[in-house]
């Protein structure tokens, strides 16, 4: 896939199984955290310190502990904690490792050395398929940068080679690692996406850029539609949330159909919010984080990347993808609070917060998937509510669904693929809470903000196995921690793939 900004993100490091030992290339040895003290290396794979080194590095084997060390027969070789060895683990410590070359390759070519841009990592004999495309996962993720810049852009790591063991041929490791190195780059698409700055991503940007991602994918067929069709279709959510603006909306349809598919493999459709800037409309959000609503179309990203990766995976499941996009701005033209408003199909709201826009949207776009494609299942994801970050914090995303297996599978999707979710309930006693008095329903109502703005969207599902994934909090870093960078996180893409990946 092709990067959307190419001068702004920095590359995804490629992760390959080698079988051969390259001199060339600096060596990395994993250390486990024992209760002896640090393991470093075992057989073949150790590293045989010399006295005194191992108390001088103040080795413990921590994950995601780094340290240089000389090599007796010539140049340097690393030493990456894995902690106790959990999954986790194996994930933070390549994330880790990626960041500490390439801070060693800047530092090397600041210097006037020249920074090694690969590196060898040696495979335990015992590695699982599970904790390879964990690590592969930190690596290929870990040193992600997003930065607009005319200053020369600092070295990085390009590759890494996980060496397998001596007589270990194992193919479900290479099987795991492209697996795992293509649903990071989906991450890192959606990371893209969200983090390029508003003054170039309007609607029009969006759509376009989705439509030029998807171009001569096999399978994949994008659609993009604009206001004109839009208002003959009678998309009222989303042209009342445009309607601020200059820049008119768009919609995006992504439909992946591939070849080969079981009969009883189901349609999902999923939705993503597309809002390219949120300045609250007329309910104008606090200055104070608004430069941050860059990144509120963080759902529609998601969806966008996973459609790509399902397709580069070529997963035998129907998948189409649905993405509203409007930029909610102030103006004479913007929608008011006390406006009702008429959805696709026919439902009303009465607007009562300008800056509930998401749900908007989404209501359009959740009507005209059931009525157009009729699917069998339903998952939208959104920057929705800044209650779900007082709930669940910055590290885990909301989950409210009607279906027992469906929501099983989320959590089961994200567990694997490294992304937490926790599930809200869809409590009955707020129901009455969105219905209006002068409309069929009512935007924003008082009480719990998550659960009440998931209810809302409930009623666009037309009773199908449906889910509403909440992504306010893990959707944006203002700190790295694992595979996670600064910036726009890519969270929930991957999940949304291994989602699909589920049912193939």
């Amino acid at each position: 896939m092709p990067s959307v900004v190419p001068t702004a993100p920095s590359p995804v490091p490629e992760v390959t199984i080698a079988r051969t030992r390259r001199k060339a290339a600096p060596t990395v040895v994993l250390a486990h955290k024992g209760e002896q003290g640090p393991e470093v290396g075992t057989g073949a794979d150790s590293l045989d310190l010399p006295d005194g080194w191992r108390e001088a590095l103040a080795l413990t084997g921590a994950a995601g502990e780094t340290k240089i060390v000389p090599r007796a027969e010539s140049g340097l070789a690393w030493v990456l904690g894995l902690g106790a060895g959990t999954v986790k683990d194996w994930r933070s410590a390549g994330a880790a490792l990626v960041r500490a070359a390439d801070a060693r390759a800047a530092a090397d070519e600041e210097n006037g050395r020249t920074p090694a841009k690969q590196l060898q990592v040696l495979l335990p004999s015992d590695v699982d398929a599970e904790r390879v495309a964990a690590f592969t996962t930190g690596v290929a993720l870990g040193g992600y940068k997003f930065r607009v810049t005319a200053a020369k852009q600092a070295p990085v790591t390009k590759a890494v080679e996980l060496l397998l063991p001596e007589g270990v041929d194992a193919p479900e490791l290479a099987d795991a690692v492209a697996a795992a190195a293509q649903r990071a780059r989906v991450t890192s698409i959606a990371r893209d996406l969200a983090n390029t700055p508003s003054d170039v991503k309007d609607p029009a940007w969006l759509a376009s850029t989705a439509a030029r991602l998807g171009k001569g994918v096999a399978g994949l067929t994008v659609t993009v539609r604009d206001e004109k069709w839009l208002a003959a279709q009678g998309f009222g959510g989303v042209l009342a949330v445009g309607g601020g603006s200059s820049r008119p909306p768009r919609f995006v349809e992504l439909t992946w159909r591939p070849e080969q598919i079981t009969t009883d493999s189901p349609h999902l459709v999923l939705v993503g919010k597309g809002i390219t800037f949120d300045t609250g409309g007329i309910s104008i959000k606090p200055a104070a984080g608004m430069h941050l609503m860059r990144t509120d179309m963080s759902g529609g990203a998601a969806v966008i990347a996973a459609l790509l990766g399902i397709a580069a995976l070529e997963l035998p499941v129907r998948v189409t993808g649905l993405v509203p996009c409007a930029e909610n701005h102030v103006s004479g033209s913007a929608y008011r609070p006390g406006d009702v408003v008429r959805h696709y199909g026919g439902t009303t709201t009465e607007v009562t917060n300008t800056d509930a826009e998401g749900r908007m949207v989404l209501a359009d776009a959740l009507a005209y998937g059931v009525a157009e494609h009729r699917p069998d299942l339903l998952v939208d994801v959104a920057t929705l509510t800044g209650a779900m970050k007082v709930s669940l914090g910055v590290r885990t995303g909301g989950l409210f669904a009607t279906d027992e297996e469906l929501a099983a599978r989320i959590t089961g999707a994200g567990e694997r693929v490294g992304e937490a979710w926790w599930r809200m309930p869809l409590l009955d006693a707020h129901e009455e809470d969105v219905r209006s008095e002068i409309a069929d329903l009512r935007q924003c109502p008082p009480g719990p903000g998550g659960i009440t703005a998931a209810l809302f969207l409930r009623e666009f599902a037309a009773g199908l196995p449906w889910a509403h994934l909440d992504i306010a909090g893990p959707a944006r870093a203002e700190k790295a921690y694992d595979e996670v960078s600064i910036g726009a996180t890519g969270f929930a893409a991957r999940t949304l793939v291994e989602l699909a990946a589920s049912y193939s």
